[in-house]
């Protein structure tokens, strides 16, 4: 009977997740062994089940929805599209900003994250002598998302 309770909205969780995109390229997951598979395995991360809150805006829409009514153990692959997991990729976020403004005396390398006055980490897309053009949107924006998720537990 201990597996017979089922996710309920406020309910703290315990979750493993492989996350890929639509080619099965994966870009994150809970697991060390599927990390190393995939060949991005990062030694300062630690893996181990990701702890949330069901359906209160912790985790992206795709997640929330799809973990109410699980059982712990169960495994669910959900297919999430920008609007339930990063959002639309919006144009109006890729900005010109003067390297004054930005704090820097070195034009930034176009490809490299940096962190704003504001602190904020960004991604460079060009630079130029006197100003750089900076990506503010999240970096799985405008991006459909597979996530393979396993309920772990219901925290009691």
């Amino acid at each position: 009977m201990e597996n017979s309770r089922t996710v309920g909205k406020g309910d703290y969780l315990l979750i493993d997740f492989t996350g890929k995109f639509e080619d099965g390229t994966v870009f994150d997951t809970t697991l060390k062994e599927k990390a190393l598979e995939a060949g991005i395995y990062d030694e300062k991360k630690e893996y181990r089940p990701f702890f949330f809150r069901a359906d209160t805006g912790q985790v992206i829409k795709g997640i929330d929805r799809a973990v109410i009514g699980m059982k712990e153990g169960e495994e669910r692959t959900l297919i999430a599209p920008p609007q339930d997991a990063y959002g639309e990729y919006k144009n109006y976020l890729v900005q010109e900003i003067p390297l004054a403004r930005l704090e820097l005396q070195t034009p930034p390398e176009p490809g490299k994250k940096i962190i704003t006055p504001g602190g904020r980490e960004v991604k460079v897309l060009n630079s130029t002598e006197t100003s750089t053009t900076l990506d503010f949107n999240h970096e799985l924006a405008g991006k459909t998302l597979i996530l393979e998720i396993k309920l772990v537990s219901i925290v009691r």
